[in-house]
């Protein structure tokens, strides 16, 4: 009796907590309406604290920080967006927008037909969307193979059989694209440099040369770290040591 009453009471506790969520993004949402953009962040931000997040979350968070011409965390919130759901054009467009604002302009290197067909295709879903995909397909594959076993006309069982193969080859496809995805996902670790201008080393301390400079906005690719150090990597192939503390993964959480 008491863990029933235990599990109705988290039950309850939970629907509880969800429209507060609720009632504070709506109450954000109109707070950015009426253009108090730090009073909608720091609701927004209240929100982000909890597991109750949305590419919608940062999307509106990006564009509160856009209005307010704060560069770094415009970049981030839209790129957190981005990589909740990489289908969301409106991040896609206004993350075009808050580039535009950064200072660095970083030439990017030529992509082989590898990397473009993965940023078309393959990135474009999540890891989670491949794998949803691929199991359909493995039962829809069983399905028709189910169909060709018990079929008696010859036409419906050559029709079940090509079905049944293709849903088998499509399967395996959503599962390379899953691992690609996930792969790149968990393994690829991107960040913002947050402040207005990074002296970018040769070595990670700060006695070594200085290599080149970033501002603020500008997005890297962490390769490594050390101590206080990360080793970031442009898109066009520079590679140099900052501070970790300069700059900020982006995660979905």
């Amino acid at each position: 009796m008491k863990k029933l009453i235990l599990i109705a009471f988290g039950f309850f506790v939970t629907i509880g907590f969800s429209q507060s969520v609720d009632e504070l993004f709506n109450k954000a949402n109109d707070l950015y309406k009426d253009g108090n953009y730090e009073k909608a962040i720091s609701l927004y931000e209240k929100i982000d604290s909890t597991d109750q997040f949305s590419d919608d979350l940062y999307f509106n968070l990006g564009n509160s920080y856009y209005k307010l011409n704060r560069v770094a965390p415009s970049i981030y919130n839209f790129e957190r967006a981005l990589k909740l759901n990489p289908l969301n054009e409106d991040a896609q467009i206004n993350l075009e927008y808050a580039n535009k604002l950064a200072l660095d302009a970083v030439e990017v290197l030529p992509k082989s037909i590898f990397q473009k067909f993965s940023d078309a295709v393959i990135y474009k879903l999540t890891y989670t969307t491949w794998a949803i995909s691929a199991i359909s397909f493995s039962f829809l594959g069983a399905l028709f193979f189910l169909l060709y076993h018990f079929s008696y006309a010859s036409s419906r069982k050559l029709l079940y059989f090509n079905s049944s193969i293709l849903s088998t080859i499509i399967l395996v496809v959503c599962l390379v694209f899953a691992f690609k995805a996930y792969d790149n996902s968990e393994n690829r670790i991107e960040a913002i440099i947050f402040e207005r201008v990074v002296d970018i080393k040769n070595a990670p301390t700060l006695k070594s040369d200085t290599v080149f400079e970033l501002h603020e906005g500008t997005k890297v690719e962490v390769l490594d770290a050390i101590d206080n150090w990360k080793k970031i990597k442009l898109a066009d192939g520079k590679i140099g040591w900052v501070i970790a503390d300069y700059i900020k993964e982006i995660s979905e959480k």
